[in-house]
């Protein structure tokens, strides 16, 4: 396809696809789909070779989130049955990031739900940074921790934060009909103030929520002008009891194209498969790693990955590597801007931020610590995709096109941090 030929070539350059060649991506038929993954895959190994980059969540602080993300089974009045905990002291953060570690992540990104941090939460998460990092050399954190007030991302990268993540999760033009509570300009702010103060900036979407391909298309080039330098790709896993329940939109090719999009509009920063993988890529996973570069190992906020063993076979199943901690994830031109910036994850081991899901909550709410006092609840926007399924019995409509809901590959998370079940990777 001439379509093709012309985005590979503009991925090798760097160059960005006009919007009517990424709408074309989208709309291309199934019996093309193997081509346009082939396509993508050749962009994908130009920038990243085959390497599989591995990312663990700590979910710092679950559940009870004041805002009304759609999406989201934190959200303001979900009635998902969730772990809900505050604040994991440092210790017991560290020794959960220590599972994913031993497991081969090189990345642990720390979330909490909430609008976002006080100043007291940023300490709190600074002390956890440094107690990770003393028991783990080398290892990358990221933060998630929502929306940053000024001078916040300073704080975070001088307690050795590497990245941060904060989601644009859909399109501007249609963000007020999924949140409420926050606008879609909060979150290019927060992209932004992690942006200057050396950060590496994580931000990407949630598919399926009912959007249209322009609304796709809008927020990956919206993604693009921010310079993200890791793009977390969600699709959304719907449960009852949220105003999502019922949209079950994606198929398995459907996934694919996205990801090959995403993949041609930023041919050069770390794609990262984040939450809903397992659900609506299921036995095609191993496809998609010819497009993305990144996932997370094991579990999500909110809801049970696939096992970790089972991870690392696909990868290798695949052909595909996983990378070293002595590796830089980013392109040398990308890591080099960075590191020009004040350093951040690109300048040394790994460069992802952290990745995002349909799971993390974001808002803010007044709740008590472990010692009793009572905290803002600081917060995060979605990251690595948490979503409690709906129960197998609950009536599920399947729009026309889309795959049967396979509600039986999710299950609620009971494990892992916060629980004294061992973690999955």
């Amino acid at each position: 396809m001439d379509l093709l030929n012309t985005l590979v070539e503009k991925g090798l350059r760097r160059e960005s696809p006009s919007r009517e060649e990424a709408l074309a991506v989208l709309a291309t038929s199934d019996d093309d789909l193997l081509d346009v993954v082939a396509a993508a895959g050749k962009v994908r190994r130009q920038w990243f070779g085959r390497r599989v980059k591995l990312n663990y969540l700590v979910n710092l602080k679950s559940g009870l989130c004041p805002e009304d993300c759609s999406y989201c089974s934190q959200r303001l009045g979900s009635k998902a049955d969730i772990l809900k905990y505050t604040w994991l002291k440092p210790d017991e953060a560290s020794d959960a990031a220590a599972a994913g570690i031993a497991g081969g992540a090189k990345r642990v990104c720390l979330v909490a739900s909430g609008r976002g941090p006080t100043d007291r939460d940023v300490e709190r998460v600074g002390r956890t940074i440094e107690a990770i990092k003393e028991q783990n050399e080398g290892v990358e954190v990221c933060a998630c921790l929502g929306l940053l007030s000024d001078g916040q991302a300073e704080r975070l990268k001088t307690a050795g934060a590497d990245a941060y993540n904060h989601n644009l999760n859909t399109s501007e033009g249609t963000y007020g009909e999924i949140t409420t509570t926050h606008t879609y300009a909060d979150r290019v702010d927060t992209v932004q103030k992690a942006h200057a103060a050396g950060l590496s900036a994580c931000s990407g979407l949630i598919a399926g929520m009912g959007e249209t391909d322009e609304d796709l298309v809008d927020v990956v080039f919206a993604l693009r002008e921010l310079d993200s330098d890791s793009v977390p790709v969600n699709f959304l896993i719907p449960f009852e009891g949220t105003p999502l329940a019922k949209e079950w939109n994606l198929s398995p090719q459907r996934c694919l194209r996205i990801l090959a999009m995403v993949r041609f509009v930023c041919p050069d920063v770390e794609v990262r498969i984040a939450g809903g993988r397992e659900v609506h890529l299921r036995s095609m996973q191993p496809l998609a790693l010819n497009i993305a570069n990144s996932i997370f190992l094991g579990d999500y906020l909110t809801s049970e990955g696939q096992a970790g063993k089972a991870d690392l076979d696909m990868i290798a199943d695949a052909g595909f590597e996983v990378e070293g901690a002595g590796t830089t994830t980013l392109p040398a031109h990308r890591a080099d801007a960075l590191a020009a910036k004040g350093g951040g994850c690109g300048s040394h081991a790994s460069a992802g931020g952290c990745g995002s899901g349909a799971g993390g909550g974001c808002g803010a709410h007044a709740e008590a610590d472990a010692d009793g006092t009572a905290s803002a609840g600081s917060g995060c926007g979605p990251c690595g995709g948490g979503h409690a399924a709906p129960p197998a019995e609950a009536p599920v409509t399947v729009p026309a096109g889309a795959s049967e809901a396979r509600t039986d590959l999710v299950a609620v998370r009971r494990r892992g941090a916060g629980t004294d079940l061992a973690p999955n990777a």
